[in-house]
């Protein structure tokens, strides 16, 4: 298989994956209170929406490239 043919299929199964999940979660530590030796920390959960639209053109990119990828010269 060509490298565009499976730059194609990595393109689809990330597609498909910013579709199900449609966002990145992590966790963050912040200070809270820091008083001399008492200090305070929590952790925070925070999320980087992905909009659908990137989902939707990574999919039809890896189809793109998985259709020129496999086509004989």
């Amino acid at each position: 298989m060509k490298p565009a043919g499976i730059v194609g299929i990595i393109l689809i199964v990330l597609g498909i994956i910013a579709l199900a999940y449609q966002g990145i979660t992590y966790r963050q530590r912040e200070t809270v209170i820091d008083i001399g030796p008492i200090k305070a920390t929590a952790e925070r959960q925070r999320t980087i929406p992905l909009p659908p639209i990137i989902g939707v053109a990574a999919v039809v990119g890896g189809i793109a490239l998985l259709v020129v990828g496999t086509r004989k010269a």
